[in-house]
C-alpha cells in the first residue's frame, strides 16, 4: 500500500480553451505542507465550495471570477491573490477533491480505507471515484483530454493506478498491472462523460456496473 508520503505529483494539464494550462506540480498528501491561518483556510473552502456549485450549474465557461467572489462572500482582491485566475481556481478545486479521496483511501474508514478486503476496497474505490468524477466531470474531462496521453501523465492517475494494482495483487489477480490500467481506462472522464451525459445513464447504474467489472478483474 502506498505510504502517506507518496511523492506523487498532481501533474500539469490544460483545463479548457478559456483556462490556461496551469495545473501545478504539487505533491499530493505531502506531510510538510504549510499550515494556513484559520481565516485563510475558511475563505479557501468557501471559494472552492462556491466555485464547485457554480461550475456544476453553468459550466466552467459560464462562470467568472466575479461570480465566484460574490457567491463565496469574499472580496475580489482576496480571490485573485489566492487563485490568480479561473484556471488556477479550477485546478485547485480538482486537486482538492483528489486529495480528499486519496486521504480517505490511505487513512479513512473501511471499505474505502484500510481494514477491509481487497475486493471490497476496490469496489468502494470505484464508487467513490465515480462519485467524485460526476461532480467534477467537466474539469476532469478537459484536464484528461488536453493533449494526447494527458490522462496518463497526471500525477493523480499514478496514485489511482498504484492503489488498484496493490488491491488486485492482494486479491490474487494475475497481470495486476494490466488489469489496473484496464479498470482506470474504463473510468476515464471521457468514457464516464459519454455514459452519463451522452447516453444519459444514471450514476448509480454506472457505479453498479463498474463495481461488477472491478470484481471480475479481481477474480471475485
Amino acid at each position: 500500500m502506498p505510504s502517506k508520503r507518496t511523492g506523487l505529483q498532481s501533474g500539469s494539464s490544460t483545463v479548457g480553451p478559456d483556462v490556461e494550462p496551469c495545473r501545478a506540480e504539487l505533491p499530493l498528501l505531502e506531510g510538510g505542507a504549510v499550515r494556513e491561518r484559520a481565516d485563510a483556510a475558511r475563505n479557501r473552502l468557501r471559494v472552492l465550495s462556491a466555485a464547485e456549485r457554480l461550475f456544476a450549474e453553468r459550466g466552467v465557461a459560464g462562470v467568472t471570477m466575479d461570480d465566484v467572489a460574490a457567491a463565496a462572500g469574499v472580496g475580489k482582491g482576496t480571490l485573485y491573490r489566492r487563485f490568480t485566475d479561473k484556471g488556477g481556481l479550477a485546478v485547485a478545486l480538482l486537486d482538492e477533491r483528489e486529495r480528499e479521496l486519496q486521504q480517505s483511501i490511505l487513512s479513512g474508514p473501511a471499505p474505502l480505507g484500510p481494514d477491509a478486503s481487497p475486493v471490497a476496497r476496490l469496489t468502494a474505490f470505484v464508487s467513490a471515484y465515480l462519485s467524485m468524477l460526476d461532480r467534477q466531470l467537466d474539469l476532469a474531462l478537459m484536464s484528461e483530454t488536453s493533449s494526447a496521453g494527458a490522462r496518463l501523465r497526471i500525477g493523480a492517475h499514478a496514485f489511482w493506478r498504484q492503489h488498484c494494482h496493490y488491491l488486485l495483487q492482494q486479491a490474487g489477480s494475475h497481470d495486476a498491472d494490466v488489469r489496473s490500467a484496464v479498470l482506470l481506462a474504463a473510468l476515464s472522464a471521457e468514457q464516464v462523460h459519454h455514459w452519463l451525459r451522452v447516453e444519459g445513464r444514471a450514476l448509480a447504474d454506472v457505479i453498479m456496473s463498474m463495481g461488477g467489472v472491478a470484481r471480475a478483474l479481481a477474480g471475485a
